[in-house]
């Protein structure tokens, strides 16, 4: 694997192994929190603040790992070779400027107290993340609303999570103030554990079909609308794997 490919590893691995756990450990601390708050069980008294921090890290890191996603799509497509990336050099720094951008906002997002800066900074980071989003280097089943293929795409699925998360931590406050906040929030979670799944399943189709970098041209020739490739037989024969060939390629 090159340097390319363990960095297409970033995004999953950060989800594995730090997203997911922490749904968990949010999840059970909210349930934790609503008993408290209805008297059906005695809690600590930092659980509510407990639940809170954990989605404040939660949406951070879903948030992160995004940006690594598309920010690879980005890179990938620049150091591949034979392809041109549009725009070259300077549209990538504006990329990776917008990227930059959207994470000073998300940070400025978790530091602020008054509700319109709060709101401003949640769409600052969400139209940061639609707006990169949006770039042909972002695969993207379909971007047709009345289709199926846009519905199960990993893209939008993870749009609107991400949305969901940014509300949730924006109006944190008002959550814990008032109980139609407080029903927002719980209706938002349902919706947000279905996307989960969701991402998880699609999220893992879309790993089947990413090659790696040494794989790309071989991979690129088969016809993915009819699901066919060429005949290996016609294709040059390839060194096994420790045969001498392979062995003074590497060495």
């Amino acid at each position: 694997m090159t340097a390319i490919d363990w960095f297409s590893l970033l995004h999953p691995v950060l989800v594995i192994l730090f997203v997911y756990p922490v749904v968990g450990a949010t999840i059970r601390l909210g349930i934790l929190v609503r008993e408290k708050r209805l008297g059906i069980t005695k809690q600590p008294a930092p659980v509510p603040r407990e639940h809170a921090d954990h989605g404040r890290w939660l949406t951070a890191g879903v948030v992160v790992a995004v940006l690594i996603a598309l920010v690879y799509s980005f890179v990938s497509k620049a150091v591949e070779p034979g392809a041109a990336f549009i725009g070259g050099a300077s549209r990538l720094a504006l990329l990776m400027l917008v990227a930059a951008g959207t994470l000073v906002a998300l940070l400025a997002l978790l530091k602020v107290k008054r509700p319109v800066l709060r709101a401003s900074f949640t769409l600052l980071t969400w139209a940061g993340l639609l707006g990169l989003g949006s770039q042909p280097e972002i695969w993207r089943l379909s971007d047709d609303p009345f289709s199926l293929a846009f519905w199960s795409s990993h893209y939008w699925s993870g749009v609107l999570l991400i949305g969901l998360f940014l509300m949730n931590l924006a109006a944190r406050p008002e959550i814990s103030r008032h109980l139609r906040w407080r029903r927002l929030h719980v209706a938002s979670n349902i919706l947000i554990m279905v996307l989960l799944a969701v991402q998880a399943i699609t999220g893992s189709r879309d790993l089947l079909e990413i090659p790696l970098s040494w794989q790309k041209p071989a991979i690129y020739r088969c016809d993915f609308t009819n699901r066919v490739c060429p005949d290996p037989s016609a294709l040059p024969a390839a060194a096994a794997p420790g045969s001498g060939a392979g062995a003074g390629a590497l060495g």
